[in-house]
């Protein structure tokens, strides 16, 4: 069998919405860029399981609604992957364009948005068809792409631009250019999806937008004792479950900074390892997970004692993981 032609499961979870959350793998995936595999390592016992192999350069990765095929995005295969990760195999593939880095989906899951550096644009996909629907032309070298919570906007960043655009889901076109910090990279929104927070790497920042507004009505600087603005460079960042804490790694910094949402304050900063790139959470909040892209590790946070409890190898240049416990 074709491993790129979809089986029934993963056409039964691309083309109907609403599918129920299945019972979680238990286990942590992470991708890697060197090694083109993600790596598996059991959540709880944080013991390395396994790897799966996937396409060329894995970057940004996250799970098609009901949580049983997992779509990675390959920069050098022009393409994601879709990886059953019950039966931990490629059960198809959607060709993304010229090299794609980050993605988000619709919030019915029929609908791919996808940044392409090269082009300079944001891809909108099929995921059905896995035909490309639109193009839309934004700043030099986009990546991050955040869709709204309705589903009508979908927010990229351009890392030459230094801007945020704000596009209209229903016809394609820009509806604003939100200039921000110099470098911009990754989004979180808050819990009332008032706010989007949009990490700034060189401009060790992070920019505070009203989604109501679109404007920025506040940046938060990142500031270590004995440390160079310029090695201060945050890049992924997620929200606590409650909603009062957002996470930010600081990138060559080797931290992660607490920070209080509603005292707009850094409440801690936690050492992990070499350039912390990605966050992310388990699902009941109680351990963050970190991708340290130089150290070719994983730093594992007990959040609320705010100390790390494990440094877990998982490949070469490692660059995002999704919990799924």
């Amino acid at each position: 069998m074709n491993p790129l032609r979809p089986r029934p499961l993963a056409l039964a979870l691309l083309l109907v919405s609403g599918t129920a959350i299945a019972n979680g793998t238990g286990l942590v995936y992470v991708s890697s860029e060197k090694d083109h595999v993600l790596t598996m390592v059991d959540a709880k016992t944080l013991a390395v399981v396994g790897t799966l192999p996937t396409c060329k350069r894995p970057r940004h990765l996250q799970f098609l609604p009901g949580a049983q095929v997992l779509m990675v995005a390959c920069g050098d295969s022009n393409r994601a992957d879709l990886i059953d990760v019950a039966a931990r195999k490629t059960v198809g593939a959607i060709p993304l364009g010229d090299d794609p880095e980050a993605f988000d989906l619709s919030p019915d899951g029929k609908t791919l948005y996808v940044s392409n550096e090269d082009d300079g644009a944001l891809n909108i996909i099929d995921v059905a068809s896995k035909q490309r629907l639109k193009s839309v032309a934004v700043g030099q070298e986009p990546e991050g792409v955040k869709v709204s919570p309705d589903g009508k906007r979908v927010y990229v960043t351009s890392e030459v631009a230094n801007m945020v655009h704000v596009i209209d889901t229903a016809s394609g076109s820009v509806l604003k250019n939100i200039p921000v910090g110099k470098r911009p990279r990754r989004f979180a929104l808050a819990a009332d999806g008032a706010e989007l927070w949009v990490t700034s790497e060189l401009g060790a920042s992070v920019s505070i937008i009203s989604t109501r507004d679109l404007a920025v009505t506040q940046t938060i600087t990142f500031e270590l004792k004995g440390m160079r603005g310029d090695d201060i460079t945050p890049v992924g960042l997620t929200l606590s479950r409650d909603g009062k804490t957002m996470f930010v790694a600081l990138g060559r910094a080797n931290h992660v900074a607490f920070v209080d949402v509603a005292g707009r304050k850094v409440v801690s900063t936690v050492l992990v390892g070499k350039r912390a790139w990605n966050v992310s959470l388990n699902r009941d909040g109680s351990r963050l997970f970190v991708i340290n892209g130089l150290s070719d590790d994983m730093t594992v946070i007990d959040v609320r004692e705010a100390r790390p409890i494990k440094t877990v190898p998982v490949g070469r240049v490692p660059y995002a993981a999704v919990v799924d416990d």
